[in-house]
């Protein structure tokens, strides 16, 4: 194609100008997936169990952990395993805690669901004291999805802690979401706690660096993990 440039001294000159085809990209190739996905560099990746989540020193909540989170679970050198649900441990985790030399506690409570929602008072009390107990640390406490029992008893350890009730339902909203219930905040905010004031903290992060680093945010930070809801 050809252009007249004109310049001020009225000189014009044709030149010569290339017409270049726009460029026809080639759709995306979908690569196919390597050898094993679930190694990077020879590393091996690590699954958390589902709602998984740090509460303190040697404490850590989650979901039911399946035989794809074993790997995680022994980086975190656990001792013990607080079971919230009724049902037998099945017999690949029961081998998986015996391989690794770790102790099941078992305080099975019902499902339910509101307005039917019954939660077993002395229950919580014997699964607390578990909890606070060192020598069973690090512990980990679990129920089917790490939401309704799970937070109950991490709720009532707050407590125990002197969080105050908005904390407390925070960080219980944070992990039940839409599933909150109202009746678990109310057995929270009932739940008496005098009678473990006389048991050490030792353990807990508030007792050196202030409990309101481990409160939940708005936006639920203090969170390692979710999935699902």
């Amino acid at each position: 194609m050809k252009l007249e440039e004109v310049h001020q001294d009225h000189i014009c000159r044709t030149i010569e100008v290339a017409v270049v085809e726009p460029t026809k990209v080639s759709p995306a190739v979908k690569l196919p997936p390597t050898a094993d996905d679930s190694e990077t560099n020879g590393e091996e990746l690590y699954i958390p169990p589902l709602n998984f989540a740090m509460v303190d020193n040697g404490i850590f909540r989650s979901g039911f952990p399946d035989c794809a989170n074993f790997p995680f679970l022994q980086t975190l050198g656990l001792r013990s395993i607080i079971y919230l649900c009724p049902e037998p441990y099945p017999d690949t985790n029961m081998e998986f805690l015996k391989s690794n030399g770790i102790e099941l506690f078992q305080f099975g409570i019902e499902p339910c669901k509101e307005p039917f929602v019954n939660i077993p008072e002395g229950t919580i009390r014997k699964a607390l004291k578990v909890v606070l107990d060192v020598k069973n640390h690090p512990l980990l406490i679990h129920c089917k999805r790490g939401k309704h029992r799970t937070g109950c008893l991490v709720g009532c350890l707050r407590k125990l802690q002197r969080w105050c009730l908005t904390s407390v339902f925070d960080e219980y909203q944070c992990f039940a979401a839409a599933k909150a219930r109202v009746s678990d905040q109310r057995f929270m905010e009932l739940f008496d706690v005098s009678s473990f004031r006389h048991l050490p903290l030792s353990f807990s992060c508030s007792k050196r660096i202030g409990a309101r680093f481990l409160r939940p945010s708005s936006s639920c930070q203090q969170r390692l993990y979710k999935e699902g809801s």
